[in-house]
């Protein structure tokens, strides 16, 4: 196939993944945000599925390598698609990261095995290039690293795992950052060792190194701070493939990369500021053994204001307006159809109906407007934190559905807390707060919330997908 036209191919590849990255910046275009995406993947494995065929040795083996991976790849992505759970979206993401890094490392190590069959060029005594070392360096450092890390991200956000490693709670140990910065000096040295005698010793050492790091960067951070460990993981797995995509000489692979690491960067760093915080106390951390002891409390048992569904269905059946603010408890129960049908009837009795979302709320990126469009909530009825917040303090309801942190008042009330300083729904200043869960457990980061003990506040305990259909019952 002539060359000219592969990279012509690959570049209105690119442009379709362009377009799917614009789109998906809006409830509205998401839609053919992701034809785009489809569109631009089916052109780049087409247009390798060519470059295969035209090989000169053997592209039978190398179509049928091709055909198995995109059967096998294809059938599970499908089956996932269709049987993964909203709930499980974000373990699901991690464990794609994982596989992206991993397929990073794999391809560097056959590059360095098999450096021609890449299209690498090698001079006498079979020696790559310096500049190829450098790329295969990079890529399968990063690879690895986002592979072991993502691996590790999916057990916290599973919470299915007995072992330590996967608990949602930070894992540290006396000297972790100064062992965690041996080990980085170590693993560079071992890649200039590498690009220097390109012997494959220090490129195994430094794998090995990376593999560790990953898993030592990401054990310490907490659960709170998991959709930004998501969003950072994403933002690796593309510098990975953009690395790899230097070193075979693919333009597609380079700019899709880019696109992906540098995107995933930008939405880690939203997301930090959304939570007053800086990414690299995210990295060196996360909330740590503060909110352990935070969460600890005096140990007493306060007492809180509880009611009923139908006390609930009173309340906002006599407001004018109600914001809804989602939370992971909402995703758990699989309750955002049930929530539609609660705002329209809502809406029926001329009350204004809206839905607050903070950007960090769930477990990963968008979880809660993902969630909402899952159910055909009308857009215009979702607004962003900055957007809504100014008119928490003209609401009559605020409706509050298994979100914790992201309501919090000790944000704003408390310089000790350890969310202090976080941006977070205004959900207190409105006239009454209703909130439900199913316990008073502290939320994912481990700290008690304040705005439950107010006096304006009610709890209506219990699964929020029954709590809400008895509620639209009760405002019929």
């Amino acid at each position: 196939m002539n060359m000219s036209l592969v990279t012509m191919c690959y570049l209105v590849a690119s442009v379709c993944f362009i377009q799917a990255l614009k789109g998906l910046s809006n409830p509205r275009s998401a839609r053919l945000g992701n034809a785009f995406g489809m569109a631009g993947m089916a052109i780049a494995v087409l247009t390798t599925v060519s470059v295969v065929a035209a090989l000169r040795e053997a592209p039978e083996r190398g179509l049928a390598l091709v055909a198995a991976g995109v059967v096998v790849g294809g059938a599970i992505g499908a089956l996932l698609a269709k049987k993964v759970e909203m709930t499980k979206m974000p373990e699901l993401v991690a464990a794609m990261h994982s596989l992206i890094g991993l397929a990073a490392v794999f391809i560097a190590v056959a590059a360095v095995t098999e450096p021609a069959a890449f299209g690498i060029t090698v001079t006498g005594d079979y020696v790559i290039p310096s500049g190829n070392r450098i790329e295969l360096f990079i890529g399968t450092l990063v690879g690895a690293i986002t592979f072991s890390g993502s691996v590790i991200a999916f057990g916290k956000l599973s919470g299915k795992y007995r072992l330590r490693l996967f608990q949602g709670t930070p894992v540290t140990f006396r000297g972790q950052h100064f062992v965690n910065l041996g080990l980085a000096v170590v693993m560079v040295g071992c890649g200039i060792a590498f690009v220097v005698t390109q012997s494959w010793v220090p490129f195994i050492v430094m794998t090995a190194i990376a593999l560790l790091l990953g898993i030592l960067i990401i054990i310490p951070i907490g659960g709170a701070d998991m959709p930004v460990v998501v969003s950072m993981l994403n933002s690796y797995s593309g510098w990975a493939a953009a690395g790899i995509g230097f070193s075979l000489s693919n333009p597609m692979l380079i700019i899709a990369g880019s696109l992906v690491g540098s995107s995933g960067a930008i939405l880690s760093y939203i997301m930090c500021r959304a939570m007053n915080r800086s990414f690299f106390s995210v990295i060196l951390g996360g909330f740590g053994a503060q909110s352990a002891a935070a969460s600890a409390g005096s140990g007493v048992a306060r007492p809180v204001k509880s009611g009923s569904a139908a006390d609930a269905a009173f309340l906002m059946s006599n407001a004018e307006s109600v914001i809804i603010v989602p939370g992971y408890g909402l995703a758990v129960a699989r309750a955002q159809h049930a929530l539609k049908e609660l705002a329209e009837k809502l809406h029926d009795k001329g009350i204004k109906v809206r839905y607050a979302i903070h950007p960090v709320a769930g477990r990963m990126p968008g979880h809660m407007n993902v969630l909402l469009a899952e159910a055909e909530v009308p857009y215009d009825q979702v607004s962003e934190m900055d957007e809504i917040n100014g008119e928490f303090g003209q609401a009559d309801v605020a409706l509050i559905f298994g979100a914790n942190d992201v309501v919090n008042p000790a944000a704003k009330n408390d310089p000790a807390s350890p969310i202090a300083g976080m941006p977070i729904l205004d959900a207190y200043r409105a006239k009454t707060v209703i909130v439900n869960k199913r316990s008073m457990a502290a939320g994912y980061a481990g700290l008690e919330n304040e705005l439950f003990y107010m006096d304006k506040t009610m709890m209506v305990f219990g699964d929020a997908k029954k709590v809400i259909e008895d509620m639209a019952k009760a405002v019929e």
